[in-house]
């Protein structure tokens, strides 16, 4: 048995509606089913959601404030007054200024830029900002991708006789900026039918409406800024991201040209996992670590020298922001582990933590112990801590860090993430309240991680065809995740450690019609908890693996559960001991029948945790429900063994048997050996095994034990009596078939045994042993978590 780490949830689309798209779309059920399960039930809008490229882009002009922007902006250009354009430090926001400055440069603007450093302005428009803007004589700022909250530096900016135009995506709050116009999908009287555009995606509309057609050529940054900011995938997003991909891929942007080469990726294929992993990432990187500003001049750059130099330099601070965040992590873990205990909830804070970078560290954390987890940069010299929060399902973290607000002066965020400011000497207070509310909200089930499961299919459901019609579905992002299939009760065919550490993990699965090769990228636990011939499921992304120009569909594997207990073959092998020992302690039980394998272990680590079984009665109370039961050596009897394991449900069966040579120390003497035998003691008459029995053995290559047990087997059907040692034939004795020795009986039964465990094939001894489980054919009900 191999219990999966998550809990799969398992969606279940309407099979009607399923069937209905299938029909009118003449699409696989597979395609139909995510679109269900996606919300695209008609085929109007599965139809629509398939094909977004045919679709058209809302008109700019029903942005509420576009108007008014667009006549103030070109007011500026035909005067040739400066206009600054103030963006954010994150992908989102360098691509939003870039598309910005794009725009204006086409109308022969007077125009800059302006980022806010993350760690002396903090996130957007500040006062002092503002104030220097307009000592450099700009007299018009336009926002991007920040603004919507700056009620108080719109005072100011109006004091200094700023005009400002806010563009935004970001949650308006209960006021709004008093500026000369917002555009915002969200504002209040907005009727744009659109409401999660993300920042690039505004001043995209904005640029749109400037140039009066719509600005294809920015199309790339448009795509990267909404695929990096996370928004849904849907409606105008998936259009923007779809041709924007596209267009990507023929970009004449000497600086994607140059980045995506560094990152190891091909421009051609650029996807959006190709923005996701590779792109994105380093454009982020340059704001977390300094000034976001080499960011925008990449995107800008005309010159393929600078584009070059400006791309080295990004991905040396990505590599840079690589490695503070996993030192960062490291120091955490250790943080968390030395706080002991069994927290709700994860806060962690440390002085010179970089509050860049803290993020991603507190995501880390959430994915792996799955807590909602803190972590903060302290200021020592200002006494404040400054950080980030990720939750997971099930907690609230806007609503329970809104319970912290008398310790949190600057807070804010969302269910699953989190930014905030807090006094350094608040932390503990904050640490003791959310664990607190975690532990009044969270149930035990709620630690355990959540893997939504879209499709359930077999081996065969699985091809270079399918996978090819699911791809119709990309660009995937959210609300439109890439799918998660589990492929169910598949037979493991062979599974094996592979890549230069051996820290990732091959499995082939088949079916009767199909077979499958599932790769698992850090996932080289598996390979101990598996074996072949047994049944599993397994959850992970479908892809395809070209090579040599073959094309092969694959999964990648997210988790894997093998419902039946399973029987691992490690007889005869030297390095069962590092098998035994790597087992979960709590899990395995060692089990021995034979006082030489107790005596052997003496010196082992392992000799504390034996468990001896020399009666039914021992094997009987052994508890082994949920374990992995390892035998050390082979029963005295099946009665033995079928007493110890009759009615239990182990989740594992080890066979060692270390002393299975000792048990016999010679092969079951033949009919003929026990014939010459009797016929040796009728010629002698009398013979003193004490003196003559080593001699007698050496001269017929036997073992002192077989003319021990002949001897035992003689007195058991009264051939012959032993007085002082001395052993003598009873004459007259009836003559009786060997058989018919209660010696012989036990002899051949533990031989038979002996033959069974040691020499059998593993699925014939697992077939055996269900017998004596009393479990039938039937495999143990899964403890998958679904």
């Amino acid at each position: 048995m191999l219990a999966s780490k998550m809990r799969w949830e398992i969606q279940q689309p309407d099979q009607e509606k399923v069937k209905s798209l299938t029909e009118q779309l003449d699409i696989t059920p597979l395609v139909a089913s995510l679109l269900v399960k996606r919300g695209f039930d008609t085929a109007e809008s599965a139809r629509l959601f398939l094909h977004t490229k045919d679709a058209d882009f809302y008109d700019p002009y029903e942005l509420k404030g576009m108007r008014e922007a667009v006549d103030r902006i070109k007011l500026a250009v035909s005067q040739g007054e400066p206009i600054m354009i103030y963006g954010d430090y994150d992908a989102d926001g360098v691509t939003s200024t870039s598309v910005m400055l794009t725009a204006l440069r086409q109308l022969s603007a007077d125009v800059d830029f302006y980022i806010p450093d993350r760690f002396t302005e903090g996130y957007g428009p500040n006062e002092q900002a503002f104030r220097s803007i307009k000592e450099r004589g700009f007299s018009l700022i336009i926002t991007v991708d920040t603004g919507i909250a700056a009620v108080q530096e719109a005072e100011v900016a109006k004091e200094l006789g700023l005009d400002v135009i806010i563009t935004d995506h970001h949650e308006p709050g209960p006021e709004l900026p008093d500026v000369f116009a917002i555009i915002h999908p969200k504002q209040p009287g907005c009727g744009y039918p659109f409401k999660e555009l993300a920042g690039v995606g505004v001043a995209f509309k904005l640029a749109h409406a400037l140039t009066g057609s719509l600005p294809e050529a920015m199309l790339d940054l448009a795509a990267i800024g909404t695929v990096a900011d996370l928004v849904p995938l849907h409606d105008e997003n998936r259009l923007i991201a779809s041709l924007g991909i596209e267009r990507l891929r023929t970009t004449n942007r000497p600086g994607l040209k140059a980045l995506i080469k560094l990152s190891g990726g091909d421009i051609g294929q650029a996807d959006e996992e190709t923005i996701g992993f590779q792109v994105a990432p380093r454009l982020n990187a340059v704001g977390r670590i300094e000034q976001a500003d080499p960011a925008v001049h990449l995107l800008m750059t005309e010159d393929q020298f600078e584009a070059e130099e400006l791309a080295s330099d990004i991905d040396r601070l990505n590599k840079e922001r690589q490695k503070m965040v996993k030192t960062m992590t490291e120091e955490a873990v250790e943080m968390v582990q030395q706080q002991g205990g069994n927290p709700s909830a994860i806060v962690v804070a440390k002085a010179g933590w970089n509050p860049g970078v803290v993020g991603i560290v507190a995501s880390k954390l959430a994915e792996r112990f799955y807590r909602p987890a803190v972590v903060l940069g302290i200021d020592e010299e200002q006494g404040i801590a400054k950080g980030s929060a990720r939750s997971i399902r099930g907690f609230n973290l806007f609503t329970s860090l809104s319970q912290c607000r008398d310790i949190l002066p600057h807070f804010g965020g969302h269910p699953m993430a989190a930014g905030m400011t807090l006094k350094a000497e608040d932390v503990a207070e904050l640490r003791d309240r959310l664990n607190q509310m975690a532990e009044e909200t969270l149930t035990e089930e709620d630690f355990i991680p959540v893997q939504e499961v879209y499709l359930v299919c077999g081996v065969e459901d699985i091809t270079v065809e399918s996978i090819t019609e699911l791809n119709m579905l990309s660009p995937f992002g959210m609300l439109n995740p890439k799918p998660h299939v589990m492929v169910k009760n598949a037979v493991l065919e062979d599974v094996r450690l592979i890549g230069a550490n051996k820290n990732h993990v091959k499995m082939t699965v088949k079916s009767d019609s199909a077979v499958l090769d599932c790769v698992g990228f850090n996932k080289g636990e598996l390979e101990a908890g598996v074996v072949p011939g047994s049944t599993i499921s397994i959850v992970g992304e479908m892809s395809i693996n070209e090579w040599n120009n073959r094309k092969k569909p694959q999964l990648m594997i997210k988790d894997a559960a093998v419902p039946e207990w399973q029987l691992f073959d490690i007889r005869g092998k030297r390095t069962w001991e590092d098998t035994v020992t790597a087992l979960p302690k709590e899990k395995r039980v060692l089990i021995s029948f034979n006082e030489k394998t107790a005596h052997q272990l003496r010196e082992k680590e392992l000799s504390g945790e034996l468990a001896e079984i020399t009666s039914e009665s021992e094997a009987e109370a052994l508890q082994l429900d949920g374990k992995y039961a390892v035998f050390l050596d082979v029963p005295p009897s099946a009665d033995r063994l079928q007493h110890l394991l009759d009615g239990k449900k182990p989740e594992r069966i080890y066979f060692v048997f270390i002393n299975h040579e000792e048990h016999f120390l010679s092969s079951f003497p033949s009919r003929n050996d026990f014939k010459w035998f009797y016929a040796f003691l009728l010629k002698r008459g009398a013979f003193d095994f004490g003196k003559h029995g080593s001699e007698l053995a050496r001269h017929r290559g036997w073992s002192i034990d077989t003319i021990n047990f002949m001897t035992k087997v003689f007195f058991d059907l009264g051939f012959v009596k032993i007085e002082d040692g001395v052993l003598s034939v009873v004459s007259g004795a009836k003559k009786r078939d060997l058989a018919d020795s209660q010696t012989y009986q036990v002899k051949q039964q533990l031989m038979e045994l002996d033959q069974k465990l040691n020499y059998s094939a593993a699925h014939e001894l697992k077939e055996w042993l269900n017998k004596l489980m009393n479990q039938g054919s039937e495999a143990y009900e899964s403890t998958r978590r679904t």
